[in-house]
């Protein structure tokens, strides 16, 4: 078994421990009220992007999120949210760095990690690290916590985890070659992280949208050899739409995270029938470190 199945097939378990960690660090995450920026740099952006959409959507205040190097300095926020597994990446660092202290809070799996000197307050989620370049345990653990915080326990998430990691693939790997996933409120976040996946692990043409937006241009290029998988969309026809391309579609069934699961494995599964060792993925590596 490559080392990021091992870590797939691990998150139910971690997401347990994220819930119950959210208790202790609650004085550390955004209260309710406060005006805040979450920052990430690839999946760590996707994962703060869906926390930003879900806190706003859930009333607790105003919740922006940004790539770490697009950081709006102009605008003044209570707390400022990041989000880094390594706690190295340098734009994340950078931030920190030029951000006035009082209102840092980082989640790493790392706590002695560079990022951790220049935060405030740090949230270490060291039982979801990972030796894989690509994430998996470690972000959908950020959001259980995260979604603990908002009052969200994840005993829901977990038993459709646990489906997630022995339902059948919505397809097999060989009669795909484009994916593309669909999103609506917080679970465009998702949507893009499974996008990502794909295209790190298996090295896959895939794509992520908000679902209404969809039919406004993208649409075009669905096909026989396309999947569309449909997280969350305010109208139940899209998918209607798509089938009428010849593409097959997936309508979630399962909680946003375990459907992440879904796709992290569909994303091995894909590898794995290229050929390719999802374990390396070409031009990455764990941690993005600038000179």
């Amino acid at each position: 078994m490559s080392a990021i199945a091992d870590e797939i097939a691990s998150q139910p378990g971690m997401w347990g421990l994220a819930g119950t960690l959210a208790e202790s660090a609650a004085d550390g995450l955004p209260a309710a009220g406060e005006r805040i920026a979450a920052v990430g740099c690839g999946t760590s952006l996707y994962v703060a992007r869906a926390y930003a959409a879900l806190r706003e959507s859930r009333g607790r205040g105003s919740s922006d999120a940004f790539p770490a190097s697009e950081f709006h300095s102009r605008r003044r926020y209570d707390r400022v949210l990041a989000i880094s597994r390594s706690g190295t990446t340098t734009e994340v660092l950078r931030l920190l760095a030029n951000l006035p202290a009082g209102r840092r809070t980082l989640l790493t799996a790392d706590g002695d990690a560079p990022a951790a000197r220049e935060a405030d307050n740090v949230v270490v989620l060291d039982f979801a690290d990972e030796r894989s370049v690509v994430q998996t345990r470690f972000a959908t653990s950020v959001l259980v916590l995260l979604r603990a915080h908002l009052g969200e326990g994840p005993g829901g998430a977990v038993a459709d985890g646990e489906l997630a990691l022995s339902e059948p693939l919505p397809v097999e790997p060989a009669q795909i070659e484009h994916v593309v996933f669909l999103g609506h409120g917080w679970t465009v976040g998702i949507a893009e992280e499974a996008a990502l996946k794909l295209r790190e692990a298996s090295r896959t043409y895939s794509e992520a949208y908000p679902a209404m937006e969809y039919r406004h241009g993208p649409i075009s290029l669905a096909g026989e050899r396309s999947l569309v998988w449909v997280l969350g969309s305010p109208d139940d026809a899209i998918a209607d739409d798509v089938r009428a391309t010849g593409a097959a579609v997936r309508v979630a069934t399962l909680d946003p995270l375990a459907e992440l699961v879904l796709a992290q494995r569909l994303a091995v599964a894909l590898a794995e029938a290229k050929g390719l060792n999802p374990d390396h993925p070409r031009h990455l590596t764990r941690s993005v470190v600038l000179s």
